[in-house]
């Protein structure tokens, strides 16, 4: 063990290095998963139909391809096709994007219990469809979901990886194995990357758990 914590100290500024650039992927993916998949459970549940079929499209699209795939896209397709577009913005486009799919039918199904009569009290206060849905239920809805929305950022934070290896961020991962394949301790090395992951995922967890107590609703 006093080896693995010597692999620690003397590699701790590029662990280091790679833990912000993991927070800094998460942070970024998770804020447009929240935008994006906020606006298409709106339009999933418009009164147009065609508003909601181009929810449904976004949806089925982005929840049936393999996060990889659209990583490549993203990345090697756009740059082949002669669009500048660098690691990060392919990373967190690819991440949030994907993720933003799930959000979107968690919030969907928030939406779905709040009951018929909150929105006809509302409509008959004054309040059109639009401002009832913002003021109203979407409130609501996330107060109903914020457990499954915990689900889905711990597997953002995880599918992190992926996006890492994909596209060639110098995340926790790769840092890890360039540590191991240098000093050909692979053990420690991805020992401390798991750590560091698990900090971040524990962390997200007892934020979750705290929004839960302060906010969720109990049914």
């Amino acid at each position: 063990m006093s080896s693995w914590l010597e692999l620690l100290t003397d590699n701790f500024d590029a662990l280091a290095s790679g833990f912000w650039v993991t927070l800094r992927l998460v942070g970024g993916s998770f804020a447009l998963a929240a935008v994006v998949g906020t606006l298409v459970a709106a339009l999933r549940i418009a009164p147009s139909k065609w508003l909601q079929r181009l929810g449904g499209v976004y949806v089925e699209t982005f929840r049936n391809v393999p996060l990889l795939v659209l990583l490549f896209i993203a990345y090697f397709g756009l740059r082949r096709a002669g669009v500048p577009i660098n690691t990060w913005v392919a990373g967190i486009a690819s991440l949030g994007l994907y993720t933003a799919a799930y959000v979107a039918e968690v919030l969907r199904s928030g939406v779905f219990a709040v009951s018929r009569g909150q929105i006809d009290a509302a409509l008959s206060l004054g309040f059109d469809e639009r401002a009832a849905l913002r003021r109203i239920v979407l409130p609501q809805a996330f107060r109903t979901v914020i457990s499954p929305l915990g689900s889905i950022t711990i597997a953002m934070i995880k599918n992190s990886v992926i996006v890492g290896g994909a596209v060639a961020m110098n995340d926790l991962l790769k840092e890890a194995r360039i540590i191991a394949s240098r000093t050909f301790e692979t053990e420690a090395a991805f020992f401390w990357a798991a750590v560091g992951y698990l900090l971040v995922t524990v962390a997200a967890t007892v934020a979750i758990r705290r929004l839960e107590q302060r906010y969720a609703i109990r049914r």
